[in-house]
C-alpha cells in the first residue's frame, strides 16, 4: 500500500513540510541570538509545524541549545501554568529522569516539587507549598529555564503554543507583568509566542498598554505561493507514482487560497481518487467532496450567528467595502453604525473572518465556498 502524501490536521515532519524556508532562516536567527519571537497569523497556517521542525533543526546543528515546546491550550489558570511550565523546562533541559529529579530539586527546592511518572514515562509534577505562596513568589518557576542554562552553560529557547490562553485567566493583566517582569532580564533564553487566535494575539503583542508589547521580534506568517505549492503537489504525487500537471497542481492550491490545512486536504483527497492521472475533474470532485463532509459544521456556525452577522458575510461575499454607508446598511439590514463595530468584533471573536485595513475576508476558504454556494 503507497503511503500517504499529504499530511492535515496536525504538525508536520521535516519530509513533509512545505517551503516557509525563509520564515524558517529567520526563527532559526533568532534562536541562535537569544531574540524573543512573536508568530502572528490565523488558525492552521502552519505556526506550529515551522516552529517544531526550526527547533528539531537548530538542536541537530548545535547540542548547546536546547528547545522546549510547550502547548497551554487547556490551561486554565496561573497556577496550571506553573506547573506545566516548570515540568516542560525541566523535560527539555534533561536528558534523563533521574537529572530531571536532580534538576528540580536544586533549583525549585524552595518549592518542594514531587515528580511522579507514569507507566508511559510522563512526568507529573506537583509542589509541596500552599498555592497562596507560589502565586506571591513565582520567581523559582520563571527564572527556571534562565537558572538551568546558566548552571549548565547552554541556551534555551521556550516555545509556548496557543499563548494567548493568558487572556482568560483570573486577573491577566497582572499576571502578563509577572511574566514579563521576569523574562526581560533572561541573557540565556529566549521565548517564541505564538497560537491559534489572531486578533488575540495582536492585542496582547501589538497594543502599546499591554505589558508585552514590543517584547521581541513579530513575525507575520503569509501564504504560501501558488507556484510553491504547485511544486510541492506535483512531486509528492511522483513520489507516489502518481501524476498532476504543474498546471493542475497550482489550479488546486488556488481553488482553497493557497490555505495550508485545506491544501494539504485537498490534495490528499485528488491522490486517494487518482489511478494514474489527476485531472481537474478528479480536483472538483475532491473539493465538493470536502466541502459536503463538513456542511454539517457550517450549519452549525451558521446557527450560532446572529441574523446581522450572516447578513455582514453577504455582503463580504457579494464584494461590499462601504459597509457603514446608508446604502449597504440597508441592503443588507445591518442596523446602525454603531452595530456594524459589533458584528465585526463578534465574527472577528469567532476566528469566522479577518480584518486588515480596510480588507475584510473569510478566513476558511471551504466556509466562504459553503456559504456561496449552498447557504446563500
Amino acid at each position: 500500500m503507497k503511503r500517504m502524501p499529504f499530511i492535515f490536521g496536525k504538525s508536520t515532519n521535516f519530509e513533509n513540510f512545505t517551503d516557509r524556508e525563509e520564515e524558517a532562516l529567520r526563527l532559526i536567527q533568532s534562536f541562535k541570538s537569544l531574540i524573543n519571537t512573536t508568530i502572528i497569523s490565523p488558525r492552521r497556517w502552519g505556526k506550529t509545524s515551522l516552529v517544531e521542525n526550526t527547533a528539531n533543526r537548530i538542536m541537530a546543528e548545535n547540542s548547546k541549545i536546547k528547545v522546549c515546546l510547550l502547548d497551554i491550550f487547556n490551561v486554565r489558570s496561573e497556577a496550571e501554568f506553573y506547573e506545566h511550565f516548570a515540568k516542560g523546562v525541566l523535560k527539555a533541559t534533561a536528558s534523563k529522569w533521574e537529572e530531571m529529579a536532580a534538576n528540580a530539586k536544586e533549583f525549585l527546592s524552595q518549592l518542594v516539587p514531587k515528580i511522579s511518572f507514569s507507566p508511559d514515562s510522563q512526568a507529573e509534577i506537583s509542589f509541596g507549598i500552599a498555592w497562596e505562596d507560589l502565586q506571591k513568589s513565582p520567581d523559582d518557576i520563571l527564572n527556571l529555564a534562565e537558572n538551568i542554562a546558566k548552571s549548565k552553560k547552554i541556551n534555551v529557547i521556550v516555545c509556548i503554543d496557543e499563548f494567548q490562553s493568558i487572556g482568560d485567566f483570573s486577573d491577566s493583566l497582572a499576571f502578563q507583568r509577572k511574566l514579563r517582569s521576569h523574562w526581560q532580564h533572561h541573557h540565556n533564553v529566549a521565548y517564541c509566542l505564538y497560537g491559534s487566535k489572531r486578533h488575540m494575539l495582536l492585542d496582547i503583542f501589538s497594543n502599546v498598554a499591554m505589558p508585552f508589547y514590543k517584547f521581541g521580534d513579530v513575525m507575520f506568517l503569509q501564504k504560501i505561493s501558488n507556484d510553491v505549492w504547485g511544486g510541492f503537489i506535483r512531486k509528492r504525487f511522483e513520489d507516489t507514482d502518481k501524476k498532476i500537471s504543474l498546471e493542475q497542481a497550482e489550479y488546486l492550491a488556488q481553488l482553497v487560497d493557497n490555505h495550508p490545512y485545506y491544501v494539504q486536504q485537498l490534495a490528499q483527497q485528488a491522490w486517494l481518487r487518482t489511478k494514474t492521472s489527476c485531472s481537474k475533474a478528479i480536483i472538483d470532485d475532491s473539493l465538493q467532496g470536502i466541502k459536503n463532509q463538513l456542511s454539517l459544521l457550517f450549519v452549525g456556525q451558521v446557527e450560532e450567528m446572529s441574523t446581522t452577522q450572516i447578513n455582514f458575510l453577504k455582503a463580504v461575499l457579494n464584494g461590499e467595502t462601504s459597509f457603514s454607508s446608508q446604502e449597504v446598511l440597508k441592503n443588507y439590514r445591518l442596523g446602525t453604525s454603531a452595530n456594524l463595530k459589533k458584528i465585526k468584533a463578534a465574527l472577528l471573536s469567532k476566528e469566522i473572518i479577518d480584518i486588515q485595513g480596510k480588507k475584510i475576508e473569510v478566513l476558511d476558504p471551504i466556509f466562504k465556498l459553503w456559504l456561496m454556494e449552498d447557504y446563500f
